[in-house]
């Protein structure tokens, strides 16, 4: 895989340029830059403030609603022509509907709830998405320093295979073999500087940025006493269960509020019309046959009307039934969401034990291939081995000491989603130290359906300190 030269550039920077303080940037920078800059995040924010409406929208079912309307109108009976203009002001509020409206409310309510703890989901999966490729890029420049060094020695063994094959100690078979051993460790370190540079692009989307100088990653998070404590503690925090809890009350609510529907409702109603028209077409005192007069009419009413359905068609037992069943789904989901929250911390616990226990033993295999190499190199300057042996102790040591790489990066990764299962890889549990959204500015603005001045401007300022 051939790399572009800006890309090439970057690669190099990122692998051998000394470090500067005042440029490296830390797991926690990386971080904080993923919450910054994410658009998922952006997006399920909007979410969150379209359900804050719905809480808006259905408060209002408990206030009046005043309508106005004018008609023009035109008619001809017998050749006389009479034309009309009417005004009217309607005030209509519901008075009493046996709870539909607060149901309605407090459903809503709890969806709003529920979008909240799915945007704590999202801003996990956005920080966890930063750590994986904070640690891709650190891996890949790790095994390109490796491959590097690979190349180098194995560059050594082959000037060292050909000048013992001018003197006669091995045959052109050792010589090429160094060379298939040199040539496919560079297939090697372009394919981990193919690796890189698709880590890099992964990092730019996940951080909205290319990485500059990472520093290494910083002390591993400490992880409870046992696997039951933490998934104890899955169970209480982590988002993807606290939406199911709220959506399962909503829809408990929601079976609540079908039934309603059945109840009679109270409403009250105001208006006021004027109608502007002639008070005759002919035979008025003191016009000419055929004139008019024009008169003016004032209307005002006032109602209480009490309305219930006896027959729907069968809607209403519909609705009824629907929502139960939608009850009935969101317990289930509720219940599926606490065993994938077990699942995932179980499946992360278990990969932390088993990277541990990779490190442990590419340790040893690292050291033991070591003196395994440097004892076979030796003995083939003595000729008691063969260039394919030594190669392949190069080899082992090689591989021992790429695998010691992928065990450790798997390690910090497993840490950090054992943290997302349990519900703590946010901005504030992390101690980012930096401001966050605040979910409730915005529903606190709009809860009450605001109109007056006051609570417009209040609104506005919220709209522009999250950039809106």
């Amino acid at each position: 895989m051939k790399l572009s030269f800006s890309r090439l550039a970057l690669v190099l920077a990122l692998t051998t340029a000394p470090a500067l303080p005042a440029s490296a940037e830390s797991l926690a920078d990386v971080l904080v830059a993923a919450y910054r800059h994410s658009a998922l995040l952006e997006q399920n924010r909007a979410v969150v403030r379209a359900a804050d409406e719905d809480v808006a929208q259905a408060m209002s079912a408990l206030r009046p609603v005043v309508q106005w309307a004018a008609s023009h109108g035109f008619r001809q009976i017998d050749g006389e022509e009479s034309v009309s203009q009417t005004m009217q002001l309607v005030a209509q509020m519901t008075l009493f509907d046996f709870g539909r409206s607060q149901l309605a409310i407090d459903i809503a309510k709890e969806n709003v709830l529920a979008t909240r703890e799915s945007l704590l989901a999202i801003e996990q999966d956005v920080l966890l998405d930063a750590v994986d490729s904070y640690l891709r890029v650190r891996n890949a420049q790790q095994q390109i320093s490796l491959q590097q060094n690979s190349v180098n020695l194995l560059g050594q063994e082959l000037q060292a295979a050909r000048d013992r094959f001018e003197v006669g100690e091995i045959t052109t078979t050792d010589v090429s073999l160094a060379e298939a051993q040199l040539a496919a460790t560079r297939a090697n370190l372009a394919a981990a500087e193919g690796s890189l540079e698709i880590a890099i692009e992964a990092f730019t989307a996940s951080v909205g940025r290319a990485p500059i100088d990472l520093d290494p990653p910083p002390a591993l998070p400490k992880r409870p006493e046992s696997l039951q404590a933490a998934q104890a503690v899955g169970r209480r925090t982590n988002p993807a269960i606290l939406q199911a809890q709220r959506a399962t009350a909503g829809a408990e609510l929601g079976v609540a509020a079908a039934a309603a529907e059945r109840r009679p409702t109270i409403t009250g109603n105001a208006g006021l019309s004027t109608t502007r028209a002639p008070e005759a077409t002919r035979n008025v005192i003191g016009l000419p046959d055929g004139g008019s007069r024009q008169g003016t009419t004032s209307t005002l009413s006032a109602g209480v009307e009490l309305n219930q359905t006896l027959y729907s068609g069968g809607r209403l037992p519909s609705i009824h039934r629907q929502a139960m069943a939608r009850r009935d789904s969101a317990r289930a989901a509720l219940l599926d969401a606490a065993r994938q929250v077990d699942l995932s911390v179980g499946t992360a616990w278990a990969n932390i034990d088993v990277a541990r226990a990779q490190i442990s033993a590419t340790d040893e295999q690292i050291s033991a291939a070591q003196q395994a190499y440097e004892g076979v190199r030796e003995e083939a300057t003595l000729g008691a081995r063969t260039t394919l042996d030594v190669l392949d102790a190069e080899q082992d040591l090689l591989q021992a000491r790429a695998d010691r790489i992928t065990a450790e990066t798997n390690l910090q990764l497993a840490h950090y989603q054992l943290l997302a299962g349990m519900g703590l890889l946010t901005v504030e549990d992390l101690n980012l130290g930096i401001p966050t959204y605040d979910p409730s500015a915005y529903y606190g603005a709009v809860r009450d359906a605001p109109y007056t001045s006051t609570q417009g401007d209040n609104l506005d300022r919220v709209l522009r300190a999250i950039g809106k």
